[in-house]
């Protein structure tokens, strides 16, 4: 596999003091390429005529790579390594969230409307009328993103403390992208019906649920039961987030190379949560050859291990990943990297479209396949194509609190896809642009729509 590139996730700041001479930032800017740095902003923090202090922000691969780009600049004999801060945990020193109140408390009339006596009126008045409840309070714009850690990223089950930056993170996206009010809930259980109830306790809260990073079986259990026993919408993000920005970028995908969407041999690699829910989005979405395989080969309706989740998706072939991708049109991974090749690529049907989207290192390489693979697509920022959740969620969230949808259903999931493959026109629609940045403005509002119209034509809006 060739290297990944230099990206803000392994970046440094380093601040370093250097003699006010000529070329002795040009020495420490070879050291940082030499030993494989992508070079970013550079400040000067303070200036004499003796020495120069500066900040020098860059780029690694690894964090093996960022100790050899702090190691190269510690070994020039003329300057002095001051400080080095990794920018990723600097960033998220203290927490990504606060919580501050939306009206300022200045006399004792504030006081006395915003809490007591005055807030009793309101309590009253949601006890007496309880859909008022969403007037009233932070409920009609809050979101509980729910985790127990279990499958955290691609990390594993690291459990609920170390899901948080995780929650954190995504609680961003939603205030940033679609203006809700989002908050952590990494629960101290991995006991499904513990999970439930919990969630069932603390609904009244919020107006909407976002399950996340919860290892599959269980997830699939959770939301359905969830879903059946309360009335706000649950949405679990690895499943039904992925499925549809996958198939928003197949859409496209399938317009760059002439092809239609029934008539193509579809292989999906990992038959986790967002795998299986994939295979599930894209049968609805007129799919007709679809093979999904997990980290023994083929589910096939030979096999004896499979799950009741896997079953639905049996099919009578059999074998290994490189058996399932002789031919196939589209290849699409959420699983582990490096196990596809450049031959299992050429094995492909003419104009095959890879989406190996495993983090942060792909399937495949996109460098291994190029000229080869038609249209390329990964998880990662620093590639074209990137298929990240962040294109859905935060519309499908806001259109169904919007429209307080007592559900999210399948019929919504496939219009926020169709909505998401719109906003690349067809001047714009290329094998290197098959999806809308994901800091597109008209993404959120857009999906949203979509979800609030699909929801009243149901009858599950109760606005």
């Amino acid at each position: 596999m060739v290297s990944l590139t230099p990206n803000p996730s392994y970046s440094l700041t380093l601040r370093i003091k250097l003699p006010n001479q000529v070329s002795r930032l040009a020495a420490v800017i070879e050291a940082i390429a030499q030993a494989g740095g992508n070079l970013g902003n550079i400040e000067v923090i303070e200036k004499s005529r003796e020495f120069i202090i500066r900040e020098i922000s860059v780029d690694a691969a690894s964090t093996e790579a960022a100790n050899s780009i702090e190691a190269a600049v510690r070994a020039i004999k003329t300057i002095e390594v001051q400080s080095v801060d990794d920018r990723t945990f600097a960033l998220h020193r203290g927490g990504k969230l606060r919580v501050e109140p939306k009206i300022p408390l200045r006399e004792q009339d504030d006081l006395a409307m915003a809490y007591t006596p005055g807030v009793g009126r309101v309590c009253v008045e949601i006890a007496q009328h309880p859909e008022r409840v969403y007037d009233l309070t932070i409920k009609g714009n809050t979101v509980a993103i729910v985790s127990d850690g279990s499958a955290v990223l691609g990390l594993g089950n690291l459990g609920a403390a170390a899901s948080m930056p995780v929650m954190e993170g995504k609680a961003m996206l939603f205030k940033e992208f679609a203006g809700l009010d989002a908050f952590p809930i990494c629960l101290d259980t991995q006991d499904t019906e513990e999970i439930i109830e919990t969630v069932k306790r603390i609904a009244p809260v919020f107006g909407a649920v976002n399950l996340e990073d919860i290892s599959a079986p269980r997830c699939f259990e959770i939301e359905k039961r969830l879903q059946a026993d309360l009335d706000i919408p649950i949405f679990h993000d690895d499943q039904h987030g992925t499925a549809i920005v996958s198939l928003a970028a197949l859409t496209n995908a399938l317009k760059v190379v002439g092809k239609q969407i029934g008539d193509i041999r579809l292989v999906i690699n990992g038959a986790g949560a967002a795998g299986l829910s994939m295979g599930r989005l894209f049968r609805q979405a007129g799919v007709q050859q679809l093979i999904i395989c997990d980290s023994k080969g083929i589910i096939g309706s030979d096999r004896s291990d499979l799950t009741e989740a896997k079953k639905e998706f049996a099919v009578p072939q059999s074998g290994s990943l490189a058996d399932a991708m002789q031919g196939a049109d589209v290849f699409m991974g959420v699983s582990a990297p490096g196990v596809v090749s450049v031959e299992m690529v050429r094995a492909m049907a003419a104009d095959p479209i890879v989406f190996a989207m495993a983090n942060p290192v792909p399937e495949i390489q996109p460098e291994l396949v190029a000229g080869i693979a038609a249209v390329m697509a990964t998880g990662r920022s620093d590639y074209p194509n990137q298929i990240n959740n962040v294109l859905a969620f935060p519309g499908v969230i806001r259109g169904a609190v919007d429209c307080r949808a007592q559900a999210i259903t399948t019929e919504m999931f496939l219009a926020a896809s169709k909505a998401i493959a719109s906003l690349v026109s067809e001047t714009e629609l290329s094998a290197d642009k098959i999806v809308p940045s994901v800091f597109d403005r008209r993404v959120a509002p857009a999906v949203a729509a979509a979800v609030k119209e699909v929801a009243r034509a149901a009858g599950i809006a109760k606005k």
